[in-house]
């Protein structure tokens, strides 16, 4: 299975499972904002000293000559990422309009956990959020884990997100917990939760996040994803995995392949959130044709996708409009919030839609 890094809205994973044939079968979600009764929110900040810049902090390091113009003044890069997150899980996810923010990381070895406090969306938008009183040792992060889960025991819903720079020094023990807590959910003895872990910074260890992403507990339940600052969209992309499976984001639609011919066709039933469907051997794309719109989604991420209207159309269809890729300088100009790749905090889909934590299984 591959999980593919750059997808194009309105999805919001893409994954691809080659099999001997040659044909690949492809499960993609289309990025929805979900609303689940009770829901309780938090944000995470890594408070190990490697952030310190990142809070804009001066590590005492500098380069002596005047000649390059001295010191580079430091900013606090963290705030408006966390001002954003925060505020916006409070307005529009959290049951009580209060998201929880911790550090995490800091004090001796990395261990302990600083609490921020429950704040509002007004109240984040407001909030500095600068250095913690004590910068960790070392980078743990199952304390802050355990913080969620254990104070939001009860509650319906939960989706905590993790803000890190760098390596997990207790990684195998989150593995461990996380497999523990899936099974408990499965079983029904815990309420559903999710968990996910954005990387900023240029010292990102990505093959750690993906491990936790991909971890197989033994049970159908997706406790992990993981992002990149750097490539995300928007601030939706946290809900990635977070998809309702009966939920109807259009009328109807069509799956093609890169001929026009359809692969699978919604028109009875609507088009739904979560699709599952086989490419034909050697497709390097697939192309979602909804709403007088075709959207093309390459299947891996070395793919050639066409920029103009190439798919054919049979004498038995309207000639429909190709959606237009729309270049990467012009999507930061006209975003007011350029200081997070494009995040923003409009609405992909305004619908109601319960969680579903199911992985799709492999066949």
């Amino acid at each position: 299975m591959s999980q593919l890094k750059h997808v194009v809205d309105p999805f919001g994973e893409v994954n691809v499972y080659p099999s001997s044939s040659g044909k690949v079968r492809v499960v993609a979600t289309i990025l929805m904002e979900p609303h689940k009764e009770g829901a309780q929110t938090g944000i995470a900040l890594d408070g190990s000293g490697s952030m310190s810049k990142l809070y804009g902090v001066e590590d005492g390091s500098r380069v002596l000559s005047p000649i390059f113009g001295g010191p580079k003044k430091l900013t606090n890069e963290i705030t408006p990422i966390a001002q954003k997150l925060c505020a916006y899980l409070a307005r529009r996810i959290d049951a009580d309009g209060g998201t929880t923010c911790i550090y995490w990381a800091v004090g001796n070895n990395g261990g302990e956990i600083e609490v921020v406090g429950d704040l509002t969306a007004d109240e984040a938008e407001r909030h500095v959020f600068g250095p913690p009183r004590d910068f960790g040792t070392g980078t743990r992060l199952l304390p802050a884990v355990r913080y969620f889960v254990e104070r939001f025991r009860t509650a319906p819903w939960g989706f905590y997100v993790f803000i890190t720079d760098g390596e997990l020094h207790d990684l195998d023990e989150v593995k461990a917990y996380s497999v523990r807590l899936a099974k408990e959910i499965a079983a029904h003895h815990r309420n559903p939760l999710k968990f996910v872990l954005i990387g900023v910074g240029p010292s990102i260890n990505e093959t750690q996040m993906a491990e936790l992403d991909d971890l197989e507990s033994g049970t159908s339940i997706d406790l992990w994803d993981h992002k990149l600052a750097a490539e995300m969209r928007m601030l939706q992309d946290i809900f990635a995995e977070v998809v309702d499976k009966n939920a109807r984001v259009a009328d109807n639609g069509r799956i093609l392949d890169a001929n026009g011919r359809v692969v699978k066709d919604y028109s009875d039933a609507g088009l739904p959130a979560f699709l599952e469907f086989e490419m034909p051997p050697g497709s390097e794309y697939f192309t979602l044709e909804v709403n007088g719109t075709r959207v093309h989604q390459p299947l891996s991420d070395r793919a050639h996708v066409p920029a103009s209207a190439t798919a054919a159309v049979t004498e038995a269809e309207e000639s429909i409009p190709e959606a237009q890729p729309v270049a990467a300088e012009a999507a930061e100009e006209d975003d007011p919030n350029a200081e997070w790749r494009g995040i923003h905090l409009e609405l992909k889909k305004d619908a109601e839609a319960e969680i579903d934590l199911e992985k799709p299984k492999d066949e």
